[in-house]
């Protein structure tokens, strides 16, 4: 009998070498490639990944593209599209009826409320009457600097009693959706490219892509390590473009999204002030708390809605809510250049 065992064990020993040689063998023949390309979310796109071929990686990531360009497509609230119930349709249709729609809308939406009632309403994918008028001042703003001016505060305030998210009414069995006041709007860009860079990761394993980095503008999503066991790294961007210095810090991740949302890219200036793209709910103003705020956790969905969360919060009630959460981990800049990281945000040391 004993015997036996060791026959057994010299065998499971003999396939465990066998195997970790096939898996280093296999991956010394992938190659590192990269491909971009500027046609979703209104963002440059960067795929970073490993295969055996060029011809194979542009197979996968035409994949991957033709995904992002239909979330683009489903989540756009500008442009309407030829057999798609997208998010302008249900906007178009507030308050007159209900919208059949993707399965992928209703799973975003429901994610949106969730993300509201969880950082008490720091995020509302239904303050898009407020949003489409600072959308509206802003890009005429950047046309005409000179004459750049911010929107009546009577305005605002008058847009804002249509932001009650309870009036977004959910058919899941359906899959319908119907905005009881007609005056009311989604806008997902809180969650919608996050969203949508977590299910196309999703979809990069089904289609065999063990090792791939996504950079969707400041969405980085990465699937499994690189090829050789090590972690991606991700520079966290610098938001003083006069420094020389690109990136703050570095992070490795492996399997986790980074996330950052900050007033150094999109925004517009009256009369020299600063005016970012990210209104907060409570002032129903551009919040300016601090530049820059980056959220790591295992979904990009949830990393983007959070990040736009705690750009609306003071440092000391971010860093409270952060610590109050599983599995995610946040660093803001201040505008000062110093910078603060929750209790388990792991950054390399600058050489």
């Amino acid at each position: 009998m004993k015997k036996i065992h060791q026959v057994a064990i010299l065998i499971l020993s003999v396939a465990l070498i066998f195997g970790i040689v096939m898996i280093q063998y296999k991956n010394q023949e992938l190659k590192r490639y990269e491909t971009s390309f500027f046609d979703v979310f209104d963002t440059i796109t960067v795929i970073t990944g490993y295969a055996h071929s060029q011809e194979e990686f542009t197979k996968q990531t035409k994949l991957l593209q033709e995904k992002l360009q239909y979330y683009h497509k489903l989540f756009d609230i500008y442009h309407t599209y030829q057999g798609i119930n997208n998010i302008k349709t249900i906007n178009d249709a507030a308050g007159r009826e209900a919208v059949k729609v993707d399965r992928e809308i209703i799973e975003l939406l429901k994610l949106g409320i969730e993300m509201y009632q969880k950082t008490e309403g720091k995020i509302n994918i239904a303050y898009g009457s407020v949003l489409s008028i600072w959308h509206r001042y802003r890009g005429e703003g950047l046309l005409n600097p000179q004459t750049a001016k911010l929107p009546p505060e009577d305005l605002l305030k008058e847009q804002a009693e249509h932001t009650t998210i309870d009036k977004v009414l959910m058919n899941e069995k359906d899959a319908t959706v119907f905005l009881e006041d007609k005056e009311m709007s989604l806008d997902v860009g809180s969650i919608g490219k996050g969203y949508a860079v977590q299910r196309v990761a999703e979809y990069a394993r089904e289609i065999g892509m063990e090792h791939v980095l996504f950079s969707v503008g400041g969405n980085v999503c990465a699937v499994g390590d690189k090829a050789d066991g090590t972690p991606w790294r991700v520079g966290i961007e610098n938001p003083n473009k006069e420094s020389a210095e690109s990136y703050v810090r570095t992070v490795d991740i492996k399997d986790k999204s980074i996330v950052t949302s900050g007033n150094y890219q999109r925004f517009y200036e009256v009369d020299g002030k600063r005016y970012c793209h990210i209104i907060n709910p409570d002032t129903r103003m551009p919040s300016d708390n601090f530049p820059s705020v980056s959220i790591i956790t295992e979904d990009s969905g949830i990393a983007d809605a959070l990040s736009t969360a705690l750009f609306n919060m003071k440092l000391e009630e971010g860093m409270d809510f952060v610590e109050s959460l599983s599995n995610v981990e946040a660093l803001w800049i201040l505008e000062d250049g110093r910078i603060y990281c929750s209790n388990g945000f792991k950054v390399n040391e600058k050489k």
